[in-house]
């Protein structure tokens, strides 16, 4: 059966979850979580709630998945120690340098590929399971058909089900760190896109979806193979926690649940299953409305009934031996498998009333206060002796107590073993080498690429070319809807002389094995340190383009075997979404090709294969900058529409180190992000 998996970034949300039957739970320490807003756990909290959860038999995750830095090893380091020594079930992260880590520190620790690593096709999850991960996290924007697919490998696949929808894809959105230094890559997304961005101008909230609600569907997610249910909230309220997981609950078990009661704690203007149906749109937008914040306030009693009283995980098998002269034995076996005895005083002679069947099976079904029901007894009394009631009540408690005992300490930790982490080595001379990413095929007329290394073009831009040039590099779609179809134009391509390919999701790096083909690793693959650049050589990658939430000098610091480089002009992607936030407010006949946000600043809009690309209001130009990223390999300039002879121009510019003209941002280069 499908695991419920809840969302609890309190104390109070894991005693919702627990009342509500869920399976598992997820949840953050006080670092390197990317709900850094919750309440989150200390060391001690999280080691009493993994107690608390392991003796009622349910599983816990901690979500160890914001990018760190090379400054933050040691750190790191610990929090892997920290969750080996508290015996969590697994890790989720999205750093491929934690990956890297925990290969060397711990890699008996199970982990977890968080939804931040952009996971959407078949590929990129056969690639996580031989980076390690027993579970990938995959993105919120699969239809059920593509879930299946999925599903179809021996990878489990968790896949939310409820919870708020971010219209960008998981861990592909910059948009709160261009725009105020709050990365959602490090657990610190101010939620930008819940502000007015408008397709024609009238302040409405073109980015902002209503929260996601798959519940009605568990039953199908659960026979397609999905192995676990995720509920997102961990910044929610326990009644929140509480609801959801309960619906989840009464769903998978066949059961009607109140949908009402679950819109009433929290929703905007609503549910949505867009993603999972396949019916994009209009309908799926949506904002938190005045009437969404007063039916909340009124569920909330209603709510607490719900986890008042403990979740009756297990049902019980009791066998009690009661003969004279000899003390009691009563032995409890749980439907989960575990057994426990107990021994209490010898019985007594019955003056009045011996003990019977009957009696015994009255008291020791009295578990009201515990986590079971009982499902039978079985007994040997001799004739005329008795037990107190009081008595069998202290060996019914103490059998019980000794079970959520053995379950407890039943549970195998992974083991630690400190070791020094190298830095890894630096095999490339920094040389500062120019490289393009064009957005079309007619941007190549004209354009002098003299000096220039490398340029990127669309895959299916190639399908307009007539010959294909050693410099030509096949940037892949940064969301890929029919992998095979790419993968197939991809080998044509090689055999018309295609040499290189830009992977911009890791599923890439295994769609390009056993092809004649340098990899070069785009932006999107979130490096941010030394360790997830030295695992993606390992993996074949030549050289990666850095994350651009890295400072200059962070980035120039980065040493791997992978080359590193920046881009160094363009409108940056802000966000990456699967649902054209114009075409659903105007419709593509009337697309404005924009959206503009409550400043009156304007955001283009990169239509591409299947998804578009907000980009930043301003172009990045670091022109007279290029000193402060010497110690790169390269540096990319990346291009929307502009013309050939402004290609040219800015290629130009860019050699002679130009001072900039009109308005520009220097991105985050010299600011950073929290």
């Amino acid at each position: 059966m499908a695991e419920i998996l809840s969302p609890c970034g309190s104390i109070q949300a894991v005693e919702a979850a627990l009342g509500c039957g869920c399976d598992a739970i997820y949840v953050g320490s006080e670092v390197f979580s990317a709900r850094q807003n919750a309440k989150n756990f200390s060391y001690d909290e999280l080691r009493q709630t993994v107690e608390e959860c392991h003796k009622n038999g349910v599983k816990v995750y901690q979500a160890i998945n914001t990018l760190f830095f090379d400054s933050q090893l040691d750190d790191v380091v610990n929090e892997l120690k920290n969750a080996c020594e508290l015996g969590v079930d697994a890790i989720i992260t999205q750093d491929l340098g934690i990956c890297y880590l925990v290969r060397r520190l711990c890699p008996t620790l199970p982990i977890h590929a968080s939804t931040q690593m952009s996971l959407h096709t078949k590929n990129g999850v056969l690639l996580a399971r031989e980076l390690g991960f027993v579970r990938a996290v995959v993105s919120r924007e699969l239809s059920l058909e593509a879930l299946k697919t999925l599903c179809e490998t021996d990878v489990e696949i968790e896949a939310f089900v409820h919870g708020a929808l971010c219209m960008s894809v998981s861990g592909q959105c910059y948009m709160s760190a261009l725009i105020g230094s709050r990365s959602a890559n490090r657990g610190l997304c101010a939620q930008a896109c819940r502000l007015p961005f408008s397709a024609c101008g009238n302040g409405s909230c073109d980015l902002s979806l209503k929260d996601m609600s798959h519940i009605k569907s568990v039953k199908e997610l659960e026979k397609i193979g999905v192995a676990s249910l995720k509920i997102e909230g961990r910044m929610k309220r326990p009644e929140y926690v509480a609801a959801a997981t309960n619906a989840c609950r009464l769903s998978l078990d066949g059961k009607e649940y109140d949908d009402g009661l679950l819109r009433a704690v929290f929703s905007r203007s609503g549910f949505t299953d867009g993603y999972l149906t396949g019916r994009l749109g209009r309908d799926m937008f949506g904002t938190r409305e005045k009437e969404d914040v007063t039916s909340a306030k009124d569920a909330f009693p209603k709510l607490h009934e719900l986890y008042r009283k403990p979740y009756k995980r297990f049902s019980l098998r009791f066998d009690a031996v009661i003969k004279e002269n000899e003390p009691v034995l009563l032995t409890a076996t749980s439907s989960d498998g575990v057994s426990a005895a107990v021994y209490g005083d010898k019985p007594e002679k019955a003056i009045n009333r011996p003990l019977t069947r009957e009696l015994l099976e009255k008291q020791l079904s009295r578990l009201g206060s515990t986590i079971y029901t009982l499902d039978s007894a079985t007994c040997q009394i001799d004739d005329g002796i008795t037990v107190s009631p009081s008595a069998l009540n202290e060996l019914r408690r103490r059998v019980c107590e000794e079970l959520d005992s053995i379950r407890t300490s039943s549970k195998v930790k992974a083991a630690f073993t400190p070791c020094q982490i190298e830095k890894p080595q630096r095999f490339w001379a920094p040389h500062q080498s120019i490289r393009l990413d064009l957005s079309y095929a007619w941007q190549l007329e004209g354009v002098d690429f003299d000096g220039v290394e490398l340029v990127s073009l669309p895959i299916a831009e190639f399908k307009k070319l007539d010959r294909i040039s050693d410099k030509l590099s096949a940037y892949m779609p940064r969301f890929d809807f029919d992998e095979e179809k790419t993968a197939q134009l991809l080998s044509e391509l090689c055999d018309k002389g295609l040499r290189h390919i830009t992977a911009t999701n890791l599923s890439h790096i295994y769609t390009a094995r056993g092809k004649d083909l340098t990899i070069h690793g785009d932006f999107g693959l979130n490096v941010t340190n030394s360790y997830s650049a030295q695992l993606l050589s390992e993996l074949g990658v030549s050289d990666v383009v850095g994350s651009f939430e890295l400072t200059a000098k962070q980035l120039c610091a980065i040493s791997s075997p992978a080359a590193m480089g920046a881009i160094v002009y363009g409108r940056l992607p802000s966000m990456l979404t699967v649902n054209c936030p114009v075409k659903q407010a105007v419709g593509c006949k009337n697309c404005t090709g924009r959206l503009e946000d409550r400043t009156g600043r304007s955001f283009e809009i990169n239509c591409c294969d299947g998804y578009v690309e907000v980009l930043n209001s301003e172009p990045l130009y670091l022109a007279d900058k290029l000193s402060d990223f010497s110690a790169l390999s390269f540096v990319t300039m990346k291009f929307h529409k502009e013309k050939p002879e402004e290609i040219s121009q800015i290629i130009k510019d860019y050699k002679l180190k130009a001072e900039p003209c009109g308005k520009i941002t220097r991105g985050l280069y010299y600011r950073g992000i929290i």
